[in-house]
Order: structure tokens, then C-alpha cells, then sequence
């Protein structure tokens, strides 16, 4: 993966929701969905060619994920445009956090990086041991 260059981010805002999934988790594996909306704030078109994660679990396991694209895609997203996708991810211990950042690249071959906010991967009512 190239990587990107020094150049400030552009004006793309990055907004998360997540879920936790009762259903599909158990005792030693919890699963959470989130969807994320990237949104092209800027007057230049964006296309979304990588993404890189850190993952942090309770029990201090570090997990980080370097791709191509998002769901498959790597979306171009207009001035004014925005582009939507859902995925999940799984924790051993609760609570977690993510963060990130995407490689966005313009018209003319330059790159960025995007930064994914951290948000935290809870259980709701799950007490919190410190």
C-alpha cells in the first residue's frame, strides 16, 4: 500500500454508529456492527483507495488491519457527496476502541490521510472493572 503523504486532510468528515450484536456474541467473543458515513465536505472529489485500523481490546490485545478500498469498493465521492457502508468487528474482552484513518486520493494523484475518530466497543450495562 503507498503511502500517504504529509499533505493535510482534506475537508472529509468521518462519522460512526455502533452496535453492539447480542445474538451473534458470546462470553468470549463479542461482536459489534458500525456503520460509517464519509462525508466529501471539500470542493474536490475524493476516492477512497485504503484504509488502516487500530484495534484495542480490555485484555491489552492490539489488532491492526491495513486494506484496499472499504467493503470491497474503493467509492469516489463528489463535492457535496457522501458515501455510506456497514461492517463488524470482534473483541475477546470488553470494552474496546478503534481509530483509523483512510488514504483518500484527489483528481490530479495526490494523497491524504482521513482520520477515523476513535469510538469505543461496549456492551450496554456491562460493569466496567478497573
Amino acid at each position: 500500500m503507498s503511502q500517504a503523504t504529509d499533505t493535510p486532510s482534506p475537508d472529509v468528515r468521518v462519522s460512526v454508529d455502533v452496535s453492539y450484536l447480542p445474538a451473534h456474541s458470546t462470553p468470549e467473543r463479542r461482536v459489534f456492527a458500525y456503520v460509517i458515513r464519509i462525508e466529501n465536505c471539500s470542493d474536490q472529489t475524493w476516492q477512497l483507495l485504503a484504509r488502516h485500523w487500530d484495534i484495542l481490546d480490555a485484555g491489552g490485545r492490539e489488532t491492526v488491519v491495513d486494506g484496499e478500498g472499504v467493503v470491497g469498493e474503493q467509492p469516489v465521492i463528489p463535492p457535496g457527496g457522501a458515501f455510506v457502508y456497514n461492517s463488524f468487528v470482534t473483541l475477546e474482552d470488553t470494552p474496546g476502541r478503534m481509530q483509523g484513518y483512510y488514504v483518500m486520493q484527489d483528481a490530479w494523484g495526490l494523497r491524504a490521510r482521513v482520520p477515523i475518530p476513535p469510538f469505543r466497543l461496549e456492551v450496554p450495562g456491562e460493569r466496567m472493572l478497573h
